[in-house]
């Protein structure tokens, strides 16, 4: 790095001003030059992201929020197929960082990626407002409660999974791009890495509250073509935002090395043979010579063995959140139905779409992070003297503890619902508003998003900080896939539920006449599966060393 002297007059304390004309080692512009610090990177270029990633969940949420409502309404699913099509579909959208943080790390860069994804994004929201328009078959379509086509049915759910596709590719590489903008190796630089999680996720909560505040009440009231076409044109503006900053992007610097897959697979696959030849000293690091055995012609080095075992000790962390995710995934879909039966009535006429309540977990996460980072840090800073105040870990573990505490009062409320609904004998009366008002879910929103302002911003942080730098888009997507898995064990647990307490003509507790079911016993079980894993987590998380002395 090309270092000149510099005046040190900052607002800054205990940080080192980062030299105005050094130039940023390992990071070149988008044509492959040498960037200077004090024209690239750092708050310039995330800004212009962060103003990306908040159209793109802008455009998300348009759709997943009020997806319920349109699978059991237009299209004419019940309740509890309807919540396993959105956990399935969420689940698949939590995945596919995977495939697309692959190929962007091992192939296209993330830049690219994103573009491409981008394209694909506003192709399929396209279709998917187009697949609303066609026109129905109510003629041929007998005793059915919707009058959707086959191919409309078709093309909708084809359309929505290549939104999946599409948001696979987009979302870890943003992330990932974002926080290459900031110099690890500069103190200054550093300090504000962790900040950017921190406002990151404040904008991209910022982005679903408007959406679906805006969208959802397009939706129920006005069109779902209308609904879902807002979000295409959002994506669409969102791309030209990206581009505009692409001069004052920082670009990781090829080099002519093994890709970070090949150095781990290598590893692995040595491993297999050694588990096979009985050699069990793989793993002893030699320092006399830096390196450890392989075969008598390739050598491996202690780097290369530490980035394979960085990778297992995610493992357990990863799995131990997997609860968390499956509580998460509940207030897209039964939260919505419950929200949907209650007095939604703003005065005397105004009815508020039940999904709008989701706009108030983005809303909690809006005030809470500033409070986290303003206050919080700070004084848990004085407290530990770690500059994130507190480690990772300890802030992933205190979000799932809240989510504990989010499915009992979750269930206690739902018991309330099913009292008032049994007390004005409307138990039979699916359709019937039972006389509570909605703001009774209120809290059970708030706990969401508290709990995501620790667990999620935590995890983000984690698997981007705890991978190697050429994988921090599949750290990302590590994350990611956490979240959709828990979706598909949320999906998962219905259909057993559903199956095991229902049958033979009676309800069970997810049942399409939810004042009939018991969905608050469906929480209580949520309740203790979370705080079997939280006990899980806490011993993972003793156990866990960081990678490379990180963590703070």
């Amino acid at each position: 790095m090309d270092n000149t002297a510099s005046s040190s007059s900052t607002h800054l304390t205990e940080v080192e001003t980062p030299l105005i004309d050094s130039y940023v080692n390992g990071a070149v512009d988008y044509k492959g030059r040498e960037v200077l610090r004090s024209k690239s990177g750092f708050w310039r270029s995330a800004y212009f992201i962060i103003s990306v990633e908040v159209a793109e969940r802008f455009a998300y949420y348009g759709v997943s929020s009020n997806l319920i409502t349109y699978l059991t309404g237009s299209l004419g699913l019940s309740t509890a197929t309807a919540a396993e099509n959105v956990n399935a579909w969420t689940g698949t959208a939590s995945l596919l960082p995977l495939v697309g943080a692959f190929i962007a790390d091992a192939f296209l860069g993330r830049y690219l990626t994103i573009i491409f994804a981008s394209l694909l994004y506003i192709l399929a929201l396209g279709l998917l407002a187009l697949s609303t328009l066609l026109p129905y078959d109510c003629e041929n379509v007998v005793g059915a409660s919707s009058c959707s086509s086959h191919v409309q049915v078709t093309m909708f759910f084809v359309s929505l999974y290549l939104v999946a596709f599409a948001q696979g590719g987009h979302k870890p590489c943003v992330q990932a791009f974002g926080a290459d903008q900031f110099d690890a190796n500069d103190p200054a630089e550093c300090r504000a890495k962790s900040s950017f999680f921190n406002w990151w996720y404040f904008g991209l909560c910022a982005g679903p509250t408007v959406g679906i505040f805006v969208l959802t009440y397009i939706q129920d009231n006005l069109s779902w073509g209308l609904g879902f076409g807002i979000p295409c044109i959002v994506m669409g503006l969102a791309l030209l935002i990206f581009l505009l900053g692409t001069m004052t992007y920082r670009f990781a610097e090829k080099v002519e090395d093994k890709s970070a897959f090949v150095r781990i697979g290598q590893v692995f696959v040595e491993a297999a043979r050694n588990l096979r030849s009985t050699r069990s000293d793989m793993f002893v690091e030699k320092d006399a010579y830096g390196v450890l055995p392989r075969q008598p012609s390739q050598q491996f080095s202690v780097n290369e063995v530490e980035e394979a075992k960085a990778g297992l000790r995610l493992a357990p962390i990863w799995a131990s959140c997997l609860a968390y995710a499956t509580v998460f995934s509940q207030t897209s879909t039964l939260f919505t139905k419950q929200g949907a039966t209650m007095d939604r009535l703003i005065g005397s006429s105004f009815e508020i779409p039940a999904a709008t309540l989701q706009s108030f977990i983005g809303l909690s996460i809006i005030t809470l992070i500033p409070i986290y980072d303003t206050i919080l840090v700070p004084l848990a800073r004085t407290i530990t003297k770690k500059p994130s105040g507190i480690t990772m870990l300890q802030r992933i573990g205190t979000g799932i503890f809240i989510s504990i505490i989010l499915m009992v009062v979750s269930a206690l409320v739902e018991t309330k619902r099913l009292k008032t609904a049994r007390e004005y004998g409307l138990l039979d009366d699916p359709v019937a508003t039972v006389p509570i008002k909605i703001w009774w879910l209120l809290p059970q929103y708030v706990l969401a998003g508290a709990s995501e302002v620790f667990t999620v911003v935590g995890m983000q942080e984690f698997f981007y900080d705890q991978v190697p730098s050429e994988l921090r888009s599949v750290g990302l997507a590590l994350y990611l896939s956490a979240m959709g898995i828990g979706n598909f064990l949320s999906s998962f647990l219905i259909s057993i539920v559903e199956k095991t307490t229902g049958g033979n003509g009676e309800d069970g507790w997810i049942s399409d006449n939810i004042n009939r079911g018991h969905v608050d016993y469906f929480y209580y079980l949520l309740a203790g599966i979370s705080a079997v894993a939280f006990v899980m987590y806490v011993y993972a998380a003793k156990c866990y060393v960081y990678n490379q002395g990180r963590g703070f």
